[in-house]
């Protein structure tokens, strides 16, 4: 009896030949490059440093495209958002010690928030390894321990012969649901050396999907159909996954309201009659969730913004589907299922029978007015104003990548993304200057439409050096900075929490002039011509910034 495993394709002669004969003039860099081109990536992202210069030197010899930032951390920015809008694993090369530790922020940000980042790191020579102290530039005693806590996966090669695999199987765990960063390290002399190896060919490292147990997903479609005042709440998982049909469809079916929350925007419709939108930082959307009955969470952990803090308090059943086990009945007890978004609602929609609510959109209608009341009644139309003003100039199906700023914040609750997978920001691990690079990354994955990215003042000087990337590469991304002079919501924390602010304001430059000094286009606006400088800016190509001096407010927070 044979088995689908025991089969071996057998190469043509014409392989055979090529193998015993490889191209002079390679490297264990050419490995890693060729390895990278057989799984099929066609952009790297990265920062060439001095033990990692054989995986750089290969790169003019591969057919892949390099994009590279001025900084490690925003490189792996860029690598993030590739990951997020193409769904494929993003290459970010480093360079030991120092390069690779500066990725740190960026890799945290990817593991919160399921990108898909495959960081290969150079180490320092074999003979180094193991934890001496030799004296190497850039020895760390154990590389891989700064790395462990963060990635998914941590692959070691001490021998050109493991290159492919270990790259291959990197590149698995990355898009193995959830995705996430791993980290693979070659050793400097491994990469340098000249290989006779035969040139790799395509590799096969196709994730396996997280299929939900069937006995389960059978309990769930019965409490949701029996269910009489059902809600859900819709994660990052339903975008990943792809699921935001699936998610239409059973909503409708069952006639449940939806809540979306910040790493789910765009998994509902906005204007959706069934649709409770983002307002999670919002008791009447707290209390409107506790009185659930049923409440059906997809692709979502429940954390601290997705909870109001930690003050929502589930009184009915809980339903969880999730595909990081890590975040399963984590912080709630649950029916928890751990599967695919995809696979789990596709399921349900296989299994639940119609549920008719009539009173359902009346339900949602009147949370919706409740919220709209309670922010009319705190003087901030200037803050709402610029919120419309960038979603009229946005194009519907362009992305946009958010800075950790007062803007971003209110966009979590109040921008309607449209679409599914068109809304990020750094909401997973809260660091800042993720907006600009994410952009350019963005950019650098689908160059047909326009990508903006929104900063402060105080994050645009994290990533200020990547204007020279935007500029060399002709990256389409236009860059909103909204300048109040420092730490805005930090300002706002302070203030509220110790009546006064320290080290929040900052001396800045003038941006308008600084990015023309990159030769990059720059525009000072104000919130009346917000719409249409941005407007213009999106219909040139290549890379803008429009700075916004303004002193934006939070609205009243409801979980205090």
């Amino acid at each position: 009896m044979t088995h689908d495993h025991d089969l071996v394709l057998r190469p043509t002669a014409a392989q055979t030949t090529a193998a015993l004969n490889p191209p002079a003039g390679r490297n264990g860099g050419d490995l890693v490059v060729e390895t990278l081109t057989g799984l099929g990536a066609t952009t790297v992202f990265g920062l060439p440093g001095q033990h990692a210069l054989g995986m750089f030197d290969a790169l003019r010899r591969s057919s892949l495209r390099y994009v590279g930032l001025r900084v490690e951390n925003n490189a792996g920015f860029a690598a993030d958002a590739y990951g997020r809008i193409t769904g494929e694993a993003a290459p970010l090369l480093l360079s030991t010690g120092p390069g690779a530790l500066m990725s740190l922020a960026a890799l945290q940000e990817a593991a919160a928030a399921s990108a898909p980042v495959l960081a290969i790191g150079s180490q320092i020579p074999v003979a180094g390894l193991g934890g001496g102290r030799h004296g190497y530039l850039h020895e760390l005693r154990d590389q891989q321990a700064s790395f462990r806590d963060i990635v998914k996966s941590v692959h070691t090669v001490r021998t050109q012969s493991q290159i492919p695999s270990a790259i291959a199987a990197a590149w698995e765990s990355a898009l193995t649901a959830p995705h996430g960063p791993v980290w693979v390290e070659i050793p400097q002399d491994v990469l340098l050396a000249e290989t006779t190896l035969p040139v790799v060919t395509a590799m096969d490292a196709t994730p396996e999907d997280i299929a939900p147990r069937p006995e389960l997903t059978a309990v769930a479609a019965h409490l949701l159909a029996n269910a009489e005042r059902p809600a859900i709440i819709a994660g990052g998982g339903v975008v990943r996954s792809d699921a935001s049909g699936k998610l239409l469809a059973l909503a409708e079916r069952l006639d449940i309201p939806v809540v979306t929350t910040f790493g789910g925007k765009g998994a509902f419709p906005w204007e959706h009659p069934l649709s409770l939108q983002s307002w999670l930082e919002d008791r009447h959307t707290t209390d409107f969730l506790e009185d659930a009955d049923v409440l059906l969470v997809v692709g979502s952990g429940l954390g601290e913004l997705s909870s109001n803090y930690h003050t929502f308090a589930p009184r009915g059943r809980v339903i969880q589907i999730e595909a990081d086990a890590g975040k399963l009945e984590s912080n709630h007890p649950a029916l928890g299922i751990h599967a695919d978004a995809r696979l789990a609602l596709q399921a349900l929609l296989e299994t639940v029978p119609e549920r008719r609510d009539a009173t359902a959109p009346e339900r949602v209608s009147a949370v919706l007015t409740k919220v709209r009341d309670r922010i009319a009644a705190q003087d901030l139309g200037l803050e709402q104003g610029i919120v419309a003003a960038v979603r009229e100039a946005l194009p519907e199906r362009s992305p946009s990548f958010w800075d950790m700023t007062i803007l971003a914040y209110w966009a979590w609750s109040a921008f309607d993304a449209k679409h599914p997978n068109t809304m990020h920001s750094a909401q997973g691990a809260g660091g800042l200057g993720y907006g600009f690079p994410a952009a350019l990354g963005a950019a650098a994955a689908d160059p047909s439409r326009p990508v903006l990215a929104v900063s402060g003042d105080g994050g645009a000087m994290y990533s200020i050096a990547e204007l020279a990337t935007a500029k060399q590469y002709g990256l389409d991304v236009t860059w909103l900075i909204v300048d109040d002079g420092g730490y805005g919501i930090l300002r706002e924390y302070m203030t509220g929490a110790f009546g006064e602010a320290t080290g929040t304001e900052l001396s800045r430059p003038d941006f308008v002039a600084l990015s023309e000094s990159f030769g990059v286009p720059a525009t000072l606006t104000t919130p009346e011509s917000l719409t249409a400088d941005l407007a213009k800016a999106f219909a040139t190509p290549g890379p803008s910034v429009v700075v916004l001096p303004a002193l934006l407010r939070m609205f009243e927070p409801t979980h205090l």
